[in-house]
């Protein structure tokens, strides 16, 4: 007999490893060029700014995304089978997620974060809102390895969804934080996920595309400052996970569109020449060299339906705005 899940079931693989934190971050400044992973952005105060960055009128990407799923999302449930487990990567708040729960009618819910804590937290108030709905969290760092560990396993066998279709989500267009290598890589194991379970599974993801430099320069540098201080905010998070002595002031927020490699790249540039230190090691930096923190690829639907079929999905279908501006796109496994 079955008993409605009362509290969400939590898996925790991601634990903090302060000394590889420590050894990345080093090995990041002392690369040439110097860079920091987009990762050490998301401190709780990064996290809070990014929230504020999708307020913005110049950054469209939430907005037009979201706009998608309401316009297209009956259409979307038309592909996407009803009763699939719905494995959310970087769920986050869970938002987007919820919001197609009534199209989408999933029979259960995967969220995976790194930040496990903060999906307790808003599970625990999603379980009572769908309390017929068994939902796990998933505490891991999927953009290393993303392979459901077997409690997860264990737990779908237990509310009797081992064979059921799985649809891996990933919105928001963050699959172009990922080289077009890292990107097939990512795509490669999200099927594995999918042909795991029973017939009827595929991905649901959102994806940003390439458009006139005038839209998408602004999105990552907008006039108020907010995405500036995002990126410089990234200093004094290194500062706390490693132990550096960046001062913020002295770096220039840059971002620009890159038309040869298809993205967004935000840099922080060195005013003046400085040296940064640490606890076993130093980098110099000359006036004006830049530390590169993030690219953002965008694609041209065509282009992300081929990196999709060599993944291992079958044609994909996408839905888009009325500019064209960014495509949601769904693919069978």
């Amino acid at each position: 007999m079955h008993h409605p899940p009362t509290a969400p079931h939590f898996v925790q693989l991601h634990q903090t490893d302060h000394d590889a934190v420590r050894a990345e971050l080093a090995a990041g400044l002392l690369a040439q060029p110097p860079q920091v992973a987009p990762k050490f952005f998301y401190d709780a105060l990064g996290s809070r700014l990014f929230d504020a960055i999708t307020e913005l009128a110049e950054y469209y990407p939430t907005r037009t995304e979201g706009a998608i799923f309401r316009e297209h999302g009956a259409a979307m449930a038309q592909r996407v089978t009803a009763g699939a487990v719905l494995v959310d990567l970087g769920a986050g708040s869970c938002a987007k997620a919820t919001g197609l729960f009534p199209v989408l009618r999933p029979a259960a819910y995967v969220a995976v974060d790194i930040s496990v804590d903060y999906l307790r937290e808003t599970m625990g108030e999603l379980q009572q809102r769908h309390r017929a709905m068994p939902m796990l969290g998933l505490g891991m760092d999927f953009s290393a390895q993303l392979a459901l560990p077997p409690a997860v396993a264990d737990w779908l066998e237990r509310h009797d969804l081992s064979s059921a279709p799985r649809c891996v989500f990933y919105p928001g267009s963050s699959i172009g934080n990922f080289n077009p290598a890292e990107a097939l890589a990512l795509l490669r194991q999200a099927h594995a996920v999918c042909a795991a379970g029973g017939p009827g599974g595929g991905i649901l993801i959102g994806v940003d595309r390439v458009k006139d430099k005038a839209i998408l320069e602004p999105a990552y540098d907008d006039p108020l400052g907010v995405t500036a201080a995002f990126n410089r905010n990234l200093l004094l998070h290194t500062n706390a996970l490693l132990g550096t002595d960046f001062t913020p002031a002295r770096w220039k927020h840059v971002a620009f569109f890159n038309q040869a490699e298809s993205r967004i790249e935000m840099h922080l540039q060195s005013d003046g020449a400085q040296t940064v230190r640490w606890p076993g090691g130093e980098r110099r930096f000359a006036d004006g060299e830049q530390l590169h923190t993030e690219n953002s690829y965008k694609w041209e639907p065509a282009d992300f339906d081929a990196l999709l079929r060599e993944a291992g999905f079958g044609p994909s279908t996408h839905w888009t705005d009325p500019r064209d501006w960014f495509s949601v796109f769904f693919a069978p496994a």
